[in-house]
């Protein structure tokens, strides 16, 4: 955790909330040297910021989190913006952009396998063979059923977002 805050003020915080590495009482033209420092090490650096003395570190971090009552420039540096000030959408926002990711994941295997196999049979490939094929008509039909299948997997999302809330 890294704050302008005063170390006792940091340091309860930090506490509270379970985080072991504390960096207070830092200056703005030095949170981008924390956040650099954290990454030479290999971690991967989240930043949380609303003021124009926060937007060099937003830039720098791995993920910048701006909080949509701050400045422009805050607003703009960040990667995700919370249109709250509330702490609590920072773990919401991560939450919801794993679920993201996984049902990118997801749709991304559906139509590979849609495509792997319906492809060659509609093209042809094993009629020879196999006297397998698709009819143009039924082929449009499976991509459109594809498709489907696809967006409805992506609106399940919805299911991630009601339980944020």
């Amino acid at each position: 955790m890294m704050t302008g805050d005063h170390q006792t003020v940091a340091d309860v915080v930090a506490k509270d909330l379970g985080i072991e590495r504390v960096f207070a009482q830092v200056l703005p033209e030095h949170k981008t040297d924390h956040v650099k420092k954290l990454q030479q090490e290999g971690k991967f650096v989240g930043m949380v910021g609303d003021g124009i003395n926060d937007a060099p570190a937003l830039a720098q971090a791995d993920i910048g989190i701006a909080i949509g009552a701050g400045t422009d420039v805050a607003i703009e540096t960040g990667d995700i913006v919370l249109m709250k000030s509330d702490p609590v959408d920072i773990l919401s926002a991560i939450i919801l952009s794993k679920a993201t990711v996984r049902k990118m994941k997801q749709n991304l295997f559906w139509a590979a396998i849609y495509n792997v196999l319906a492809i060659p049979v509609a093209a042809g490939v094993f009629y020879p063979s196999f006297g397998l094929s698709l009819r143009p008509e039924v082929a449009a039909l499976l991509m459109s059923v594809s498709s489907i299948i696809v967006a409805t997997n992506a609106v399940l999302l919805k299911r991630v977002e009601r339980t944020l809330t």
